[in-house]
């Protein structure tokens, strides 16, 4: 198959985000990067050198990622960044997985800070090449709870650098009733009835995963072993379960100031968070609780990935080595309210219990937490490939808002 037929059927293959069949053939008749996570990715080269820069370098990062002074002054790892290296940096939001998805796909930029839910959907497509981690210095000091992870690696190949990392949690303001350190406040129907109108969730597919964590805890004869790889009795359970939370749903968010300010103005009283969020609420003097559920929780755990056509290889590899250096790692997981991937950041951090509070490398909590990994046919054990995919996630999520 020529490298433009391969391609096509590529993209047609994940067109509607459905991953777990794409697969390919190189030129040569070799077979596709074998898996045994039921995932097989097209066969890229992996880069094999740094040279000098190319004198640009075009992002997609979250919010809070790549700052360069336009929000603070004095918040700018960018522009040192530009002065070292002269890959002048252009940053593209994004504000949500699947928005990152599509704009990678535009081949307009060199690489993104991609979620867990959707570093596969990426990985499977081409869309992103395999990282060769001795190229990135930094690589050594990153957690190794982070490294070779499902969703940041195919059969020990990783596709990124990890960056940093976290819990979803759950936040409640003084107003709300009835909230202890359960899931229940979002999820069981007598607690829910408290706050009805005023309980918010997150709004992607991915939060379907919340469901089962809570499922898992709550109703252990559904057997679910992992919150994203569900089959079409665990599946269906769960996205019943929040078709009934949906009648108490005051509103969804997926921009973080949407919830900042649904907390601020009492819109919203209790639901899932990021602890960035409640730290900006804290700032405004707006009282809020947060905690990691007895039941455990989802989480993220972000990973620079380099576009497979990326037009400026080097200075990706060159900015995957500046983000995850301790000082820079410092600096944004302070800004950003999250823990940092490269352990040698703690000791660079303005608040010294900065990675105390955000859990840093701590195994026993983390081991709570379910890191956001896209679904796949596969469910990853003698059940074959009877899961749901995120194509049956993405469709479930539009019949649960209605």
């Amino acid at each position: 198959m020529s490298t433009k037929g391969l391609w096509a059927a590529v993209v047609a293959c994940v067109a509607a985000f459905g991953i777990a069949a794409c697969g390919s053939s190189d030129d040569n008749g070799g077979s596709s990067a074998s898996s045994g996570s039921g995932l097989n990715p097209p066969k890229l080269p992996v880069q094999k050198s740094v040279g000098q820069g190319e004198g640009q370098l075009n992002i997609i990062a979250w919010a809070g990622y790549a700052e360069d002074g336009s929000t603070d002054p004095k918040v700018d790892w960018v522009t040192p960044f530009e002065k070292q290296t002269g890959c002048q940096t252009n940053v593209k939001i994004g504000n949500t997985s699947d928005e990152m998805v599509t704009l990678m796909r535009t081949g307009r930029y060199d690489g993104v800070s991609a979620s867990g839910d959707a570093t596969l959907r990426l990985i499977a497509g081409g869309d992103v090449a395999p990282v060769n981690t001795s190229l990135v210095p930094n690589y050594a000091s990153i957690w190794t709870g982070l490294k070779n992870k499902p969703w940041n690696s195919v059969d020990g190949q990783m596709y990124g650098i990890p960056h940093g990392y976290g819990a979803n949690l759950l936040m409640s303001s003084p107003k709300a009733k009835g909230v202890g350190n359960s899931w229940s406040a979002v999820f069981d129907p007598s607690q829910l009835a408290q706050n009805k109108g005023h309980v918010t969730s997150y709004d992607s597919p991915i939060y379907i995963a919340d469901a089962a964590v809570y499922l898992k805890a709550h109703q252990p004869d559904l057997k679910i072993t992992n919150p994203y790889e569900l089959d079409d009795k665990q599946f269906q359970a769960v996205v019943n379960l929040l078709k009934t939370q949906r009648k108490y749903i005051g509103e969804y968010w997926a921009d973080y100031t949407k919830e900042q300010a649904a907390f601020a103005n009492g819109n919203s009283t209790v639901g899932t968070t990021w602890q960035v969020i409640a730290n900006l609420l804290e700032a405004d003097k707006v009282k809020v609780n947060t905690v990691l559920p007895s039941e455990g929780s989802t989480g993220w755990s972000d990973t620079w990935m380099i576009a497979s056509k990326a037009k400026h290889p080097n200075c990706m590899y060159k900015w995957m080595n500046w983000i995850t250096s301790p000082k820079v790692q410092a600096e944004v997981a302070e800004w950003f309210g999250e823990a940092p991937a490269n352990r040698a950041a703690c000791s660079h951090t303005a608040a010294k219990d900065h990675c105390k509070i955000y859990h840093e490398g701590d195994e026993p909590y983390f081991a709570k937490v379910s890191f956001w990994t896209t679904p796949i046919k596969s469910c990853g054990d003698d059940r074959g490939d009877k899961c749901a995919d995120y194509s049956q996630w993405v469709q479930a999520w539009t019949d649960i808002k209605g």
